[in-house]
């Protein structure tokens, strides 16, 4: 749903608009002179006049974006951020106009806004993902004005998704997220307004009786692995701890030489003490069981 200012905001909006449009613009050598006295001089009367004069930059750029229903004011007031960080980096000595330069950061700062304030559901962050939300609905409307009917096809996917460079599947995720709003988990699905969108969401997670069910068997099983190594000598439960249950593994070749034997024969020891804490857990396990007979 497009954002709808009050009145009084609407009037401050469009009166901000109008003495922006109305600024004079600066000839280049002035514009040049400007930034140097800004660059060079930290002349903060020669930032505000260079920065006023393009204030239009950041009203028409905002005006672009106005269609992903964010506040017309937000967007200007992001455009100028954007214009403050151009006039922050800009370099007189290039010969380049003020202008061209501004509105790239303009530009970003306003998107980078609309990315962030459009939907509670992070859009992108590639810049391929960002490309796809910004030029999604102009190629759409390309394509179905050629086409003459509305909605994608697969080809058509396909063909945004080459012009863009982003896979398909991104094409089709972008497609739902535009297609769709936000909409509150508090939102009333009922007619009498007491059920709610979050009342029909289940829960994937372990209920009480699955979590106690969890906490018996780990205890179980730790039992049963303490019963196992308990089996062993020492040095088939050195082997054992550092082999499987340490959590970085030791080679065989680096238990050898901390226990002055070839890495065959650890692996050998290796081989016996599983088998041995193999036998112990299954007699333990089917003792447990017996006993609940």
């Amino acid at each position: 749903m497009a954002y709808i200012d009050d009145p009084q905001t609407q009037k401050a909006n469009t009166d901000y608009i109008r003495n922006a449009m109305n600024e004079p613009y600066l000839e280049k050598d002035h514009e040049l002179e400007l930034a140097r006295r800004w660059k060079e001089d930290g002349d903060e009367r020669a930032l505000h006049e260079l920065v006023q004069s393009y204030t239009r930059l950041a009203v028409s750029s905002a005006m672009k974006f106005k269609h992903y229903g964010l506040p017309m004011g937000d967007l200007i007031q992001e455009g100028n951020i954007g214009l403050m960080e151009a006039a922050k980096r800009f370099e007189p000595s290039r010969d380049l106009r003020f202008s061209t330069y501004a509105t790239w950061w303009i530009r970003a700062s306003i998107q980078d806004y609309v990315l962030r304030n459009w939907s509670i559901v992070r859009t992108g962050s590639t810049a391929a993902q960002k490309s796809l939300f910004f030029n999604m609905r102009r190629l759409r409307a390309e394509i179905e004005r050629r086409n003459e009917e509305e909605g994608l096809d697969d080809a058509a996917r396909e063909e945004i998704a080459t012009k863009l460079g982003v896979k398909v599947s991104d094409v089709i995720t972008m497609e739902g997220r535009l297609s769709g709003l936000d909409q509150s988990l508090n939102a009333t699905i009922s007619d009498d307004g007491e059920q709610e969108w979050q009342s029909m969401l289940a829960d994937d997670s372990a209920n009480p009786e699955e979590v106690v069910t969890d906490m018996k068997d780990a205890q179980a099983r730790s039992a049963w692995l303490d019963s196992a190594l308990g089996g062993l000598d020492d040095r088939e439960q050195t082997i054992i701890r550092q082999r499987h249950l340490d959590d970085e593994t030791v080679t065989l070749e680096a238990l050898g030489e901390q226990l002055g034997i070839s890495k065959e024969r650890v692996r050998q020891i290796e081989k016996r003490a599983m088998e041995k804490m193999r036998g112990t857990i299954e007699d333990v396990s089917e003792g447990q069981y017996e006993s609940l007979l």
